[in-house]
């Protein structure tokens, strides 16, 4: 304890009170960050060490490149730390990014990492920012706690902000996009194409227009051409997507193919009524408007034309009134 007294006086008198809980909390954050590569370093399998020392022909190794290069292989030791373990939530969370967009096989593994590197990035901003600007004066428990760590839980926070403003602005684009989809789609049809060609045709030209869209038609027309049954490559669609037009649509061409009905029939009856949807949607568009002009109209319109209106009066009283004191 004697040796610890001079060392809690200077940080005490740098820091204030605070200043030897800030010094471990430092020291911890430290730790942390040194000690986390050699706990999560993971050995190597014995099996991946054989499969890595086997002697293949030169086609061989080039296959066999073009199948496991697509993922990380640095991130394979960090695996046990950056990916759920269970199941289910690991489903879910591929299911999310899937659906931002993120479609690499090391998506959920970057997400983690993106919210573990963020969120002990800005805690230790918060450290520094503290310790720089805030540690000289009086402080309290909750003011500190603020400043270190709401930047950690930001941090932390963001990437998922970011994951679910994608995936919201990606659904949005595929539900604007698909009664054209549907339109062009019913048009391929009836020129005497088929449900696949008409698709990848479809893929084609909305590239330019709905990029998201496109892709989610591309990867069905790739799936159907790879040979996989079509009722399944479209419940697949449906659920990347996660967007209730495109589940319907689904629905519809399933039951087509179930009962033996005409395909082209079913696009027509399922297009015009997307037609009429998308009227709808601009209507309760155009109907919210007013409702959300209120606000700035009474901020930004009815002070100066209050001014404009009231102010001449009020200066004529205020005059008055001084004229009335001088007599």
């Amino acid at each position: 304890m004697n040796i610890l007294a001079p060392i809690q006086e200077l940080l005490v008198a740098q820091f204030g009170e605070f200043g030897p809980l800030l010094a471990v909390g430092f020291l911890g954050l430290v730790m942390i960050i040194v000690t986390l590569p050699v706990m999560l370093n993971k050995k190597a399998d014995p099996l991946d060490r054989l499969k890595a020392s086997r002697t293949l022909s030169k086609s061989a190794k080039d296959n066999d490149r073009l199948r496991t290069d697509t993922r990380n292989q640095k991130l394979d030791r960090y695996a046990s730390f950056l990916e759920p373990s269970s199941e289910e939530e690991y489903s879910a969370a591929r299911l999310k990014l899937i659906r931002a967009g993120y479609r690499t096989k090391d998506a959920v593994r970057y997400f983690h990492f993106a919210q573990f590197a963020l969120g002990l990035g800005f805690l230790a901003a918060g450290v520094i920012y503290y310790i720089v600007n805030l540690s000289g004066g009086e402080t309290s428990t909750q003011k500190m706690a603020m400043y270190i760590l709401g930047p950690g839980g930001v941090g932390y926070m963001l990437p998922k902000y970011w994951v679910t403003k994608r995936v919201q602005t990606r659904q949005e684009e595929i539900t604007n996009g698909f009664p054209d989809a549907l339109d062009m789609m019913l048009v391929c049809v009836e020129a005497g194409q088929s449900l696949d060609q008409s698709i990848n045709r479809v893929a084609g030209e909305l590239r330019a227009s709905y990029p998201a869209l496109s892709e989610e038609f591309q990867i069905v027309a790739h799936e159907m051409k790879a040979g996989k049954d079509k009722v399944n490559v479209l419940g697949d669609m449906s659920e990347r997507c996660g967007v209730q037009d495109v589940a319907s649509f689904v629905t519809v061409l399933v039951q087509s193919a179930t009962f033996g009905t005409s395909i082209s029939d079913a696009l027509r009856v399922y297009a015009g009524e997307m037609r009429d949807k998308r009227v709808m949607r601009a209507e309760e568009a155009a109907n919210k408007l007013p409702t959300k002009m209120t606000l700035a109209t009474m901020m930004f319109t009815v002070p100066p034309l209050l001014i404009i209106l009231v102010g001449p009066s009020v200066q004529g009283i205020t005059q008055m009134g001084n004229m009335g004191g001088l007599h």
